[in-house]
């Protein structure tokens, strides 16, 4: 493309730190002192003072953002946010509704940034989390003996919020400090564990945690969790073949899974906390045990999981379209036609059955569409009076097929 065929950067997105217009760049404080309008929030604004652009505050609801935004093209536009604007930032956001060929970024050091330089800490090796706008059981797939976790929090109430989920996980000795207004001259800083704190954090500021295991502390895998941390009415995917579904069914950042006949949410709750930004659909028709998987994806850290009332195949309708999609009932000729169909090339589809009627399914769709078939046999060694015995968990019928790319 030559520069005359380049599009117009119309917009430009700076992030801004602390200390203000002193802190940028010459380039980007030009274009903050040069723009006609400028959009942000009171903190952004009030960063950058005595500019005589037009103010704009983020539109109420905020889901009119980019309406709002858009009606300024022809203008010099600078819309402030805080540090990296791409990272856990409303720039990403507006990137999905407003092309990135037309706006230009200007980033500042990241709140994860200025927190790890604080706390001597390679950023590399935390896991850097926000719980801004999001359940503070977030963070719990990421809570492992000696994890450092950097938290974007949502106000002065989210380190107590953490602390509790720390306590109550047996990593009540964890480290938590809470670093307010960093990289300004008003910065502060409160130390404490999780069981000794106390409160008063500031609305505006970073967490970081180190982990500390204590005794009884849970040391949880991402996927393949133990049975007895599931509330269940025996609908449940056993651990062994949770484990091997899960690898089948593949994972990864931002992933779409439906999981039909969802039962106890177990494989759609560790799809959730194998892989950052995974989402995952769970079907279920029974009201009873659609709040027991709303229940078992908050105590484990997958507070997003959305949960749809209805049956296979008429409850795919008005979903995205999936990058995986698990058959743990609601087995049938119709559903298993209807979910290839809508599963996204190269998506994986993985059925698992215990019953004859429904393993009869899957044997005709291995028959008409291929893939991999095998049957899943786990013995456990249980009491047989003063010793022990193998006794024979009902076997598991598996079919995994993946989609031709189209």
């Amino acid at each position: 493309m030559s520069a005359a065929a380049k599009p117009d950067r119309w917009l430009t997105i700076i992030g801004i730190g602390e200390d203000g217009l002193a802190g940028l760049s010459p380039a980007a404080r030009t274009l903050v002192e040069t723009a006609e309008v400028i959009i942000g929030g009171d903190r952004h604004h009030h960063l950058a003072e005595n500019i005589t652009a037009e103010r704009l505050a983020w539109p109420s609801p905020f889901d009119a953002m980019i309406e709002v935004i858009k009606a300024q093209k022809g203008r010099r536009v600078v819309i402030l946010v805080t540090g990296d604007p791409l990272w856990f930032s409303v720039g990403a956001r507006i990137v999905r509704g407003i092309p990135a060929e037309e706006i230009s970024f200007h980033p500042q050091l990241s709140a994860f940034q200025w927190a790890a330089a604080r706390m001597g800490w390679s950023l590399a090796d935390c896991e850097t989390l926000t719980i801004h706008g999001r359940p503070p059981e977030n963070i719990l797939p990421f809570v492992a003996p000696c994890a450092r976790l950097l938290l974007l929090t949502k106000d002065g109430s989210s380190p107590d919020a953490v602390a509790a989920l720390l306590k109550a996980r047996g990593y009540g000795a964890s480290a938590m400090t809470v670093l307010g207004a960093l990289g300004g001259p008003n910065e502060t800083r409160l130390d404490a564990t999780a069981e000794q704190w106390a409160g008063g954090a500031p609305e505006f500021h970073v967490l970081a945690v180190e982990c500390l295991a204590g005794p009884g502390a849970q040391v949880l895998p991402r996927t393949g969790l133990p049975d007895a941390c599931f509330a269940h009415d025996g609908k449940l995917t056993k651990q062994a073949v949770r484990a091997v579904t899960l690898a089948k069914l593949a994972p990864h950042r931002g992933a779409v899974l439906w999981d039909v006949g969802a039962g106890s949410g177990a494989i759609g709750i560790e799809w959730m906390r194998a892989a950052h930004d995974a989402q995952a659909y769970g079907i279920e028709p029974r009201a009873d045990r659609r709040a027991v998987a709303a229940q078992n994806a908050l105590a484990l850290g997958a507070p997003r999981l959305k949960l749809i009332d209805g049956e296979a195949p008429a409850a795919f309708a008005g979903l995205p379209v999936p990058n995986a999609v698990f058959f743990g009932g609601g087995i049938s000729h119709d559903a298993i036609e209807s979910a290839m169909d809508r599963l996204a090339p190269l998506g994986r589809l993985v059925a698992n059955a215990v019953t004859l009627e429904s393993e009869a399914v899957l044997l005709a769709a291995f028959a008409k569409h291929k893939g991999s078939l095998q049957r899943i046999s786990v013995e456990t060694a249980d009491p047989v009076g003063p010793f022990h015995g193998w006794r024979p968990a009902m076997p598991v019928t598996q079919w995994h097929w993946v989609k031709p790319w189209a």
